[in-house]
């Protein structure tokens, strides 16, 4: 065994073990945690797959936004666990029906659709070295091959993303939001009106009341 199966096998061992811990860890903040150990492992696997560009964008754009964003409102959530664990062994049959439907299925993909196999390698003239750029092949593969997948893939989350924001818009009637625009065409006479008020006489001196000096 080489260094290289060695950090292979050591890599997906943890990854394992995170992704297990994901779905049984009771505490939400420790699913997460375990979470952000299982990215940080597929990362390092992309990277003994020479697949350096998608291991930085896991580790920038997952573990670095994504899941500590994630942990974040995690952690300010009042989460009440004993309501999240009401009613869970009388949904436990039909849930792990579809878990066993859900692994019987990639099984099936994934022994039928996937071949071990040595990639051909081109001829080239003896003395000639070629440099192949991982992102450059990477984009020349989703752009053209792929390029209708990823506008589909694009477009669901321009949808989910727009449906999120107009869930969460709602007007209060509480807020004291003020709108710039109103602000901006408002005229002086609107805010400001002079009145003329009549001049005030002076009250005449009290007189003196008898028997008082």
């Amino acid at each position: 065994m080489d260094t290289k199966t060695a950090f292979f096998l050591l890599f997906s061992l943890v990854l394992l073990y995170a992704a297990l811990r994901v779905v049984t860890a009771r505490n939400p903040v420790h699913a997460v945690l375990h979470l952000m150990l299982a990215f940080s492992q597929a990362a390092a696997i992309w990277l003994l797959l020479k697949a350096e560009f998608l291991a930085i964008t896991l580790v920038l754009v997952y573990l670095g936004a994504v899941m500590v964003l994630f942990l974040f409102v995690v952690m300010m959530l009042d989460i009440k666990i004993d309501q999240l664990r009401h009613g869970f062994w009388r949904h436990f049959p039909v849930a792990a029906m579809l878990g066993v439907v859900v692994v019987l299925e990639m099984a099936a993909v994934l022994l039928s659709g996937f071949r071990l196999s040595e990639a051909p390698v081109p001829a080239l003239p003896i003395g000639v070295e070629v440099e192949v750029s991982n992102t450059k092949e990477l984009g020349k593969l989703l752009y053209t091959q792929y390029v209708y997948p990823i506008q589909v893939a694009a477009s669901i989350l321009l949808v989910a993303m727009i449906a999120a924001i107009a869930l969460t818009l709602r007007q209060r009637k509480d807020s004291k939001a003020i709108d710039p625009g109103l602000q901006v065409r408002v005229r002086a006479a609107d805010r400001l009106r002079v009145v003329q008020v009549e001049p005030v006489t002076p009250s005449p001196p009290a007189q003196p009341q008898e028997g008082k000096p």
